[in-house]
């Protein structure tokens, strides 16, 4: 078995068997294409059924003077799981990951933002420019529903049942989850499809697209990053922010308010509770005062 004939039948079963997203994708092999590289590089001959853990070893040890601890541990999980695959296909009958330790990191907490903060960002947009409606919908909808840059960017107008007060979303994996809408974010927007959208020379293909360029095409990752980030210049803001920081504080301010963890977990589309519960490091005060609160011998 050669690396590259197997980089791709990992690569489908990543994609057909998984339902992993194209950026996933393209992470995962990264992982791979590093090893065959150091191989290729060092003239090491062998296949992914015979490497061994030393070998492994070796080129974990090289690349780690290049990464810092969670972006070896990311390389190392990568890697575990291509061999993991192997096994799973029975190519070989052990990981030689295995007994290599990833790097002891700390849990990295998410940024977010205050009610303020966000509110100074939505403010911040100049609505008399023509993307401005469209910029602050933007907003609106990413932390009123905790979405996904990339979930937002393929929000469609067939998802939308206003009438029912939820959105579908399509996640991680083409997992269909519906989240609720509260009225406000519906009304921005109707406002923004029916008073900008409907004035845009629409792409074919984009038909159904809820948010578009001035080209009628869907917008990017990259503009939607772009738009916050001019945004936090303009208002001074210090923090690191981006689009998943909408969802981060749209879980954490639920969390804060008494919402139930798993009815977040639902919202965010996590597959495990273990994930959402993240979001638990935040406000101590208000831990103390759901045990007060709620607590039988208070």
């Amino acid at each position: 078995m050669k690396w590259n004939n197997s980089l791709q039948d990992y690569q489908f079963y990543l994609k057909i068997e998984k339902g992993l997203a194209k950026n996933s994708i393209e992470s995962y092999s990264r992982d791979v294409k590093k090893l065959i590289s150091y191989l290729e590089e060092n003239e090491i001959t062998v296949s992914p059924i015979a490497i061994t853990e030393e070998t492994v070893q070796q080129f974990i040890y090289s690349i780690s003077k290049q990464l810092n601890p969670r972006s070896q541990a990311r390389l190392i999980s990568g890697i575990r799981n291509f061999f993991d695959y192997l096994i799973f296909e029975n190519y070989r009958k052990e990981n030689p990951t295995d007994l290599i330790e990833a790097p002891k990191i700390g849990r990295k907490l998410p940024d977010t933002l205050s009610l303020e903060e966000i509110d100074l960002l939505i403010s911040a947009i100049d609505l008399s420019e023509p993307q401005g409606e469209r910029n602050r919908t933007i907003l609106e909808t990413l932390y009123s529903c905790g979405l996904r840059v990339s979930e937002l960017t393929s929000l469609q107008l067939s998802d939308l049942f206003f009438d029912e007060g939820f959105i579908r979303v399509i996640g991680k994996g083409n997992k269909q989850r519906f989240i609720p809408i509260n009225v406000q974010t519906q009304k921005y927007i109707e406002l923004y499809v029916s008073a900008i959208r409907s004035h845009i020379a629409i792409q074919k293909g984009f038909e159904d697209t809820v948010f578009l360029n001035r080209r009628g095409k869907n917008l990017s990752r990259v503009m939607i990053f772009t738009i916050i980030k001019n945004l936090a210049i303009k208002i001074g803001l210090k923090k690191k922010i981006s689009p998943h920081t909408f969802r981060h504080s749209f879980a954490t301010h639920l969390l804060e308010r008494g919402a139930d963890l798993r009815a977040i977990q639902q919202m965010l589309g996590h597959e495990s509770i273990t994930t959402t519960e993240i979001y638990m490091h935040l406000d101590k005060s208000f831990l103390k005062e759901v045990v007060n609160t709620f607590h039988p011998r208070k």
